[in-house]
Parts: C-alpha cells; structure tokens; sequence
C-alpha cells in the first residue's frame, strides 16, 4: 500500500469558465483526489481551498505542476495536518443578521476564540437593506466547540455581544 499524503491548495485568480476544471486535469494528471473543496466567485475574483490526497511519491510533482497554472490561477499548496478527528465534535451554529459595520467579524470570532471555540466554516455578505437604504450584513458560522466548553458561558458572551453591536446572532444547538 502506498503512502498518501493530504495537501490543501489555495486557489485564486481572475473568474472565469474553466477553472476549476484546469486544477482537476492536474490534480488527476499526478494520481491525486479531490477530498473536499469551498470555492467562490467574490468580487469578480474566483477563491477557494481544496483538499487533495497524492501519493507521496507524486506529491513533489504534482506541486511543481500546479505551478504551471500561474497566469490563470495562483495555487499555493500546504500539507495537510493528517487525519480528521474519529469522534464528531460538538459544533455550535452562529446566524448574524443587522446593520453593517466595521469589526463585526473581529467581535464575534474574538468571543469564539476566548472559548477555544474553533470556526470550522463562515460565510457571510453585505447587501443594501431593502426599506432602511443603508447595508445589512448576514453571517453564518459552523464552529467546533471542545470539550470542557460551557455552552451557557458562550450563548451569554454572543447574546451580551449581540446587544453591544446591535445585531441579531441566533445560535443553534450545541451537538454531542
């Protein structure tokens, strides 16, 4: 059995068609697979993170090979931290709706963090308001709580945050 290795590519360039098929004719190309991907198009520019795993020895090659996407994508690849946790962590949802301002993000990841919370995904948007003509932001974030976290402690820290920002954060259920 040969040894695999899992690397996680860092994809961004200008939008357009293409693209994602250009990265899996060299990933395949090297005898790597796509594990799991987030990909977006932000602001006319195509972003995303790929997890892929190569045999060990294709990994070098298929590194260099990625470099020859340059000009239609930056790729920049890191190796991978191993295999996900066997147990399925506790996880805790985060919905952010109110008005836009600065720092938003920084508020209520800084909560998280204090917690040892970890964000596991995020996505988020600013939009014009449709009645107030100003801009409304919405967030959603999957976090992995650990264990030993006081999920009461966390749900009183965003909801005291909440009223600090003048925002609404909904949280959905910690899972066991």
């Amino acid at each position: 059995m040969r040894d695999v290795s899992n690397l996680v590519l860092t994809v961004v360039g200008d939008d357009r068609a293409g693209l994602v098929a250009a990265l899996a004719d060299v990933v395949t190309a090297h005898g790597g697979n796509w594990e799991h991907s987030q990909l977006a198009e932000l602001a006319g520019t195509f972003a995303g993170i790929v997890v892929v795993s190569v045999p060990d020895d294709h990994a070098a090659d298929l590194v260099a090979a990625l470099d020859q996407l340059d000009g239609l994508l930056k790729i920049t690849a890191h190796p991978g931290a191993g295999e996900p946790p066997a147990a399925r962590p506790r996880e805790l949802s985060v919905d952010v709706l109110g008005n836009d301002h600065p720092g938003i993000i920084r508020d209520i990841s800084t909560v998280l963090s204090r917690h040892g919370v970890s964000i596991e995904n995020l996505t988020s948007e600013s939009r014009e308001a449709p009645m107030s003509g100003g801009r409304l932001f919405e967030a959603q974030v999957l976090a992995r709580v650990p264990d030993g976290a006081d999920p009461a402690a966390i749900k009183a820290d965003l909801e005291r945050l909440a009223t600090e920002l003048l925002v609404d954060i909904t949280l959905g259920d910690v899972t066991d």
